[in-house]
């Protein structure tokens, strides 16, 4: 069963380049425009093993899904910052290991909403919802429609913040947001976040934030120290905050291309971790 919202067409704003946009080029996805194709080339000057990096992302986005659904019995999945669809979704990870997964997306960007329908098709035990809103915004999160239809919050949920909160404007606080967003949910629910780090080539990874900054982007990479305290009064998961692909890596690479436990760790700055809210 599906539901979600719409809102009227608005512009695409195709000339410019959107991060939702540029992560799909680096995946080798086909929906992206010239201006986005231009920026992951800037992006991947500034940082060559990008591509790697984006497989590596997603394949623990897979992995801690498995590890939710199959071991942990998480059967509510809130999935904010979607990202334009590539199969398999969130929600087909979670459905294969317990097909009465429900789970709601989130995201603003247009394009995401416009490609949405690929987010709804998914088992008849479980339900599939999208919200139309800012990450920025987590009170209109929480009291989407929506959401409240779709999850009991009562019972626990896992909330995916992958990718996400190192572009949240300078405007928001993102801690705060991830404290509001966690305080909503119940005992045993879980927090999953992968964040753009800093610690490991400080010239790239300030080129990256200028070239986004100067595209209309905000950009804002964050030290491994910076990042656990996202988790602060959660009890993190086994290995605790690593980088995406030693995060309980699988015996066999998810993706062709992604890297295996033994790629050195600064061949992908993104720091990963997963937490239970134990009260």
């Amino acid at each position: 069963m599906t539901q979600g919202e719409s809102r009227t067409p608005v512009d695409l704003k195709t000339d410019q380049p959107h991060a939702a946009r540029v992560y799909d080029v680096l995946l080798g996805g086909k929906t992206n425009y010239p201006s986005d194709r231009a920026m992951a080339e800037n992006v991947v000057e500034n940082l060559p093993a990008a591509r790697l990096t984006a497989l590596s992302n997603r394949a623990f986005i897979h992995r801690a899904t498995r590890y939710l659904a199959a071991e942990a019995g998480i059967r509510q999945f809130l999935d904010i910052g979607t990202g334009i669809p590539t199969s398999p979704n969130l929600h087909e990870i979670a459905q294969a290991e317990a097909p009465d997964s429900r789970v709601v997306y989130v995201d603003n960007d247009p394009i995401v909403l416009a490609h949405s329908r690929a987010l709804h098709i998914g088992r008849p035990e479980g339900r599939t919802a999208y919200i139309d809103a800012d990450a920025a915004d987590p009170d209109r999160i929480l009291a989407a429609p929506a959401l409240r239809e779709t999850l009991d919050l009562g019972r626990p949920v896992a909330l995916s913040l992958c990718l996400l909160l190192h572009w949240l404007p300078a405007t928001a606080d993102p801690y705060a947001v991830v404290r509001r967003l966690v305080g909503e949910l119940a005992p045993g629910s879980h927090l999953v976040i992968t964040h753009f780090a800093r610690d490991f080539d400080k010239e790239g990874t300030d080129g990256l934030e200028s070239d986004f900054k100067s595209s209309g982007s905000q950009l804002k990479a964050r030290t491994k120290d910076e990042v656990t305290r996202f988790f602060d009064g959660l009890t993190l998961i086994e290995p605790g905050i690593v980088v995406p692909h030693q995060w309980r890596p699988a015996a066999v690479a998810v993706d062709v291309g992604s890297p295996d436990s033994t790629t050195d760790e600064s061949a992908v700055p993104v720091w990963a971790g997963v937490a239970v809210k134990n009260s």
